[in-house]
């Protein structure tokens, strides 16, 4: 884990009242115009969002940067640093990585007559 850039955030998501899945969506919306390198901070009040966040980083390969000092005591704030080329995940499913080519090629069904 790298230490967030002490210049500030190059974008503040807030997230506050937000829980899991509506974080993640409203993240994922908001960083897809940033560039590699970017830093993001997450501003939250999810009790999740201390695990939720390193896994979902984990999973599409942005760099978690821990938890920062946050300006307000009812929420919590967090770093990442984005990658040049993320997972993608799925629409709604952010937890989901999106289907690959590799994926979505159709499988050969099989040979064998139907016993039905």
């Amino acid at each position: 884990m790298t230490a967030p850039d002490s210049t500030g955030p190059d974008l503040t998501v807030d997230g506050t009242g937000l829980l899991c899945v509506q974080l993640l969506l409203r993240l994922r919306a908001q960083i897809a115009h940033l560039p590699a390198g970017s830093v993001v901070h997450i501003h939250t009040t999810d009790p999740a969002a201390p695990l939720d966040l390193p896994a979902w980083c984990h999973l599409t390969g942005h760099e978690y940067l821990g938890p920062v000092p946050s300006p307000a005591p009812d929420r919590e704030v967090y770093a990442l640093r984005l990658t040049s080329a993320p997972v993608q995940t799925r629409p709604g499913r952010p937890w989901h990585p999106a289907p690959t080519e590799s994926t979505t090629e159709s499988t050969p069904e099989s040979t064998a007559p139907s016993t039905n």
